[in-house]
């Protein structure tokens, strides 16, 4: 077999895991989230996220996304606030503290009762995203967590939680940013959702 037949076969694999992962995404566990999200929208709430390495970057895309864009479709704009986009604060933080503080400092600064926070994580282990929705739920935040297949300690712990059945990281993360692109979508495409009083 030659190295494209090979990459071929791998690319065929790969759009096939994650062809799977989509079959079983639950939709109504998609609308319960975007109902939490219209909320906070009308009840003028904030939304935090958070997550580590490629799950920092969806983060960061998706609230870009619900700000701007599904703001732009809305009687309110959202208010939300990606915890990995100030890099002078998470370095302070985490060479003051502890690096698994670097997300929680910030909720503690922010945050209020009724607002939202919204966690991504392949592992679902990642001790600071793990220790933010502790605290979260601890002060009376809702909480959304986004996991891969081995689903781990924010699986038992967050209010709402979907599942991605995959434990290969590219498939999951592809499909949490599909996700997050359907929570700012289902806004865009959807105005009637944003007319808040």
């Amino acid at each position: 077999m030659g190295m494209d037949d090979k990459i071929s076969s791998w690319a065929s694999r790969y759009l096939q895991a994650q062809q799977e992962v989509y079959k079983y995404i639950p939709v109504e566990k998609f609308v319960k989230i975007v109902d939490i999200l219209h909320q906070a929208l009308k009840e003028d709430r904030q939304i935090f996220a958070c997550g580590n390495g490629g799950s920092a970057s969806n983060i960061s895309h998706f609230a870009c996304d619900l700000c701007k864009s599904a703001s732009d479709k809305s009687s309110r704009r959202f208010r939300v606030l990606s915890l990995n986009d100030n890099v002078a604060w998470m370095t302070a933080i985490g060479n003051d503290y502890l690096y698994e503080d670097i997300f929680v400092r910030q909720l503690e600064n922010y945050a209020k009762a009724g607002d939202v926070l919204l966690t991504v994580s392949v592992s679902g282990n990642s001790p600071n995203v793990v220790k933010a929705t502790e605290w979260a739920k601890a002060h009376g935040l809702q909480t959304i967590a986004l996991v891969g297949g081995k689903k781990g300690k924010l699986a038992e712990i967050a209010d709402n939680v979907i599942v991605i059945n995959s434990e290969h990281y590219g498939v999951v993360e592809d499909a949490q940013m599909t996700i997050c692109h359907m929570l700012c979508y289902v806004f865009m495409e959807n105005p009637e959702l944003g007319k808040v009083s």
